[in-house]
Parts: C-alpha cells; sequence; structure tokens
C-alpha cells in the first residue's frame, strides 16, 4: 500500500484495473480514469493485457474535482490529453516533448474534461462495520452466492432491518445495488482475463446470461462482448510510470 502528497489519475489505455483504498475498491475499464485524492493510502492491479497510465495533479488542479475517490468515462479529448502526457520523455515536468508551461495547459485540459464527465458507479465502498464486513467477505469470495439478506444475516448472527439500515447509512446503497455492484466489479475482471460472456454470467450470480447482459449494459453502458472488444483500447507500447 502506498499515499502520495499529490492526488493522481489512473487511466487504462487498455485492460482492467482495480484500485484499492481504505474507502473500498475502483474497478476501472479501458477508457475509464480513476481519482485518487493526495493521502490516500492506495494500491493498484492490473488484470489482463493491461497498459496503465499515471498523472499526478497538484493541489491547485486537485480541488477542482472530487475530494474522494471516483471513476469517470474519459472523453475522447480526455483520452488523447491523458496519452500525451504519459507517452515516451513526457511524463515529468522538463520532459523535453512538452515545455512546463504547455504540461501545464494540458493537465488543465484534463482537468476541465473530468470536471464535466459524469462520475460512473464502479466504487463499490468498503464497509466498515463488522457485520457488514462479514457479509462482505462472503460475497467477495463466492460473488454467485444467492443467499438473501436474511439468509446471510442468520449466517453472521444479525437481523435483516439492522442490515438493510447499515448498507443504507455507511454505504449509501441498498444490498441488492451493492451486491450488483460487487458482481458487476467481478465481470469485469472475468472479461479482462479472457472469460467469456456465458461463464462471466453464471460465475457471478446471473441466472442466465441474458440477465447479465442487460444489468452490465445498465451500468457499463456497453454489452459484454462489445465491452471486450473496446478493452483492448489504445495498442501502445508504453507501460505505467
Amino acid at each position: 500500500m502506498q499515499s502520495h502528497a499529490q492526488g493522481h489519475l489512473v487511466y487504462a489505455a487498455s485492460g482492467v484495473l482495480a484500485v484499492h483504498t481504505e474507502r473500498g475498491t475502483s474497478v476501472v475499464p479501458a477508457n475509464r480514469v480513476a481519482w485518487t485524492p493526495a493521502a490516500f493510502t492506495h494500491h493498484h492491479r492490473a488484470h489482463g493485457d493491461t497498459d496503465m497510465r499515471i498523472v499526478f495533479l497538484a493541489p491547485s488542479l486537485a480541488r477542482l474535482i472530487p475530494a474522494h475517490p471516483a471513476v469517470f468515462l474519459a472523453s475522447g479529448l480526455a483520452r488523447e490529453v491523458l496519452l500525451a502526457l504519459t507517452s515516451p520523455g513526457n511524463h515529468e515536468d522538463a520532459a523535453p516533448g512538452h515545455s512546463r508551461a504547455a504540461r501545464a495547459r494540458l493537465l488543465r485540459v484534463l482537468v476541465d474534461e473530468l470536471r464535466e464527465a459524469p462520475e460512473q458507479p464502479l466504487h463499490l465502498p468498503e464497509p466498515q462495520d463488522d457485520r457488514l464486513r462479514a457479509i462482505a467477505r462472503i460475497l467477495h469470495e463466492t460473488p454467485a452466492e444467492g443467499a438473501t439478506l436474511a439468509e446471510l444475516g442468520k449466517t453472521i448472527g444479525a437481523s435483516t432491518r439492522t442490515l438493510s439500515r447499515l448498507f443504507r447509512s455507511e454505504l449509501g446503497m441498498t444490498f441488492y445495488e451493492w451486491r450488483t455492484q460487487l458482481r458487476i466489479c467481478h465481470a469485469l475482471v472475468l472479461l479482462a482475463d479472457g472469460h467469456d460472456t456465458t461463464r462471466t454470467a453464471y460465475a457471478c450470480g446471473w441466472a442466465n446470461p441474458s440477465s447479465f447482459i442487460a444489468a452490465f449494459t445498465d451500468v457499463i453502458g456497453t454489452t459484454p462482448g462489445r465491452y471486450r472488444i473496446d478493452s483492448r483500447g489504445y495498442q501502445g507500447t508504453v507501460r505505467p510510470w
């Protein structure tokens, strides 16, 4: 785990990244950007053939975007700016490819684009309550688990009413919304690792591929099949800086 004095953006030009902080996990498919504010302890994990780009933001720019970890859809312009900022020789202030002033202008354009971009529902909050943590462990280990909240409550010794209240007050969503989000996150990883739609659907708890496709499309904005093609992303040779 590590933290930085500056907040940073992580862009998956291809593949899938998982960014873990004390607040939870952000899953970053191709052409999405994960924002981690300064001082958040974090680590990254890559899935599939991942091309990861990192851009640090000074406090004067970081204050213009959310103070919490978030994932944004990268616009075409944001994507090109990110690639330009992280191309060979351009990842430092004194890089020969861009002057310091030019790099500052590109960073401002990038931040302006992110300010206009909607946050993606790809951040899975990490519960703090011990009862919710116990449920989270079960579902992370077996995302296909189809037990109801009442059944899980019996396993850990908590009432449905108490657990429902905790999900809403602590995580800001219902149990079923949280579990769906967790399953989508697992699905993104499996697809990036080469699994097909049918296998991924059953591995993540959907009764059939069609219901998985509908849920995936609702959250990600494209079908799993289309996503697998898109996740190949930018076919460059630059690796993480």
